[in-house]
């Protein structure tokens, strides 16, 4: 990494930051699974602890953000990184305990979520507009290429080792890319030079990094116009959406092969791993698609953003509303594939259009965005435990397709209503200075 450019390094440790996030996500719902089966533990109480991280998530987005950018985010993202690590090498798995579960999980919610605020503030400090959307689609793609990963390789591990094997995984992974970052992650350089600093935060006037905010004169952050600001909220809703249907395919797919298909994870291979892999292709699709529409002027940015976006949620509206119709695991595979891996798609929209909109805000912004991506969670993960459980009380057997129409319709029609908000709503024109 030392032969690289800073900037491409940068990237490539975010990349890996994302996906061992997202290995201690799907490792926390596949290890307590298992764990939470084999101690009796009721579909709704497993959805209360399934869905505790996204609280801890939520409250700490938007501090996030500011911090990240008053202090800087190359040391914030040391620091949480650090601590949701400790956090899994020192709790114990027990859903006997559920107290100790509740605090371990809004703990590590707390850390991680000061994660992507601040990558988006360092690669906004680092990455030229040209670069945004290939970038940010490779750092986030991250995220599905560990999600994959932890999806192949963590039932087994389960299965050999035990649940609590996955948390001291999970830590050791956490403390080898905090010694990575520490080693090779660098503020960007501070520059007196006047384009450097009108650019702010990745502005558009200056292809090189930007310099960092001294926080004595740091400008003052327009909260009112953000808060008031059409486009933004175009990217708050449909970030919602993205994360309602990620994160209920990523903490129940495993229940609904288990119960809803009687099938084991354990022997289903590596096609499991599929669904998370075609987002991390598609993601990356999306991003590269999105720079050569820009840059070569096939489209504006406005129209490149809208099109991904449609495309993207259209799709995987149809196929999540598909899902609980396939009855083998193959048909679950194949539909769960195509409908994340539009989603994916749709990030290329929705989930750059922050640094279009407000590059000097870029973490600020993604923090309230990311906000409502985590209300998400907290909604659809736990709703998902008490419709099944309502499905039950109704006598419906979880084998039963009607148990489960509910649990993937709501995600499919969120879709089609966030995806007609960003049609209308949406700009890729820089609205902040």
């Amino acid at each position: 990494m030392a032969y690289l450019p800073k900037r491409y390094t940068i990237v490539i440790l975010t990349f890996i930051c994302t996906c061992v996030c997202y290995i201690e996500r799907v490792g926390f719902s596949i290890a307590y699974t298992a764990a939470a089966d084999a101690a009796g533990v009721t579909q709704s109480s497993k959805g209360i602890i399934l869905s505790t991280f996204y609280y801890g998530y939520a409250c700490s987005q938007v501090p996030g953000g500011w911090a990240a950018q008053r202090i800087g985010g190359r040391r914030v993202l040391l620091l949480s990184f650090i601590l949701w690590s400790l956090t899994c090498a020192f709790v114990p798995l027990d859903p006997n305990r559920p107290t100790l579960m509740v605090l371990a999980r809004l703990l590590v919610g707390v850390a991680q979520g000061f994660i992507f605020p601040s990558i988006h503030t360092v690669l906004a400090q680092w990455v030229p507009p040209h670069e945004r959307s290939r970038s940010v689609s490779l750092t986030t793609s991250g995220m599905y290429f560990g999600a994959a990963l932890g999806t192949l390789v963590l039932p087994t591990i389960v299965k050999l080792r035990g649940p609590q094997s996955v948390f001291v995984s999970e830590a050791a992974l956490g403390g080898m890319w905090s010694l990575l970052w520490f080693a090779y992650a660098a503020d960007p350089p501070r520059s007196d030079h006047p384009k450097a600093a009108a650019a702010g935060f990745g502005g558009e006037s200056s292809s090189l990094p930007t310099k960092l905010v001294d926080p004595s004169r740091a400008p003052r952050i327009p909260w009112k116009k953000i808060m008031l600001s059409l486009p933004i909220w175009a990217i708050v809703v449909n970030n919602f959406t993205f994360h309602y249907a990620l994160y209920v395919l990523m903490n129940w797919l495993p229940t609904y092969f288990e119960l809803g298909l009687q099938h084991s994870l354990q022997e289903m291979g590596s096609s499991k791993m599929l669904p998370y892999l075609n987002m991390f292709l598609f993601s990356n699709i999306g991003g590269v698609a999105a720079d050569k529409l820009i840059t070569s002027r096939a489209l504006s940015v406005t129209a490149t953003r809208k099109v991904l976006n449609t495309v993207g949620f259209a799709v995987a509206s149809a196929a999540l509303v598909a899902l609980p119709l396939f009855r083998t695991p193959d048909g679950v595979v194949f539909c769960s594939s195509v409908a994340l891996g539009f989603l994916a798609l749709g990030r290329a929209g929705f989930a750059v259009n922050h640094m279009d909109v407000a590059p000097r805000y870029a973490g600020i912004v993604m923090g309230i965005s990311n906000t409502a991506g985590t209300l998400a969670g907290i909604v659809g993960v736990d709703l998902t435990g008490r419709l099944l459980e309502a499905a039950k009380a109704a006598d419906l057997d979880l084998t039963a397709p009607e148990s489960w129409r509910a649990v993937f319709a709501i995600p499919g029609l969120l879709c089609v209503f966030s995806s007609l908000v960003f049609l209308l709503l949406s700009t890729g024109e820089r609205i902040f200075d």
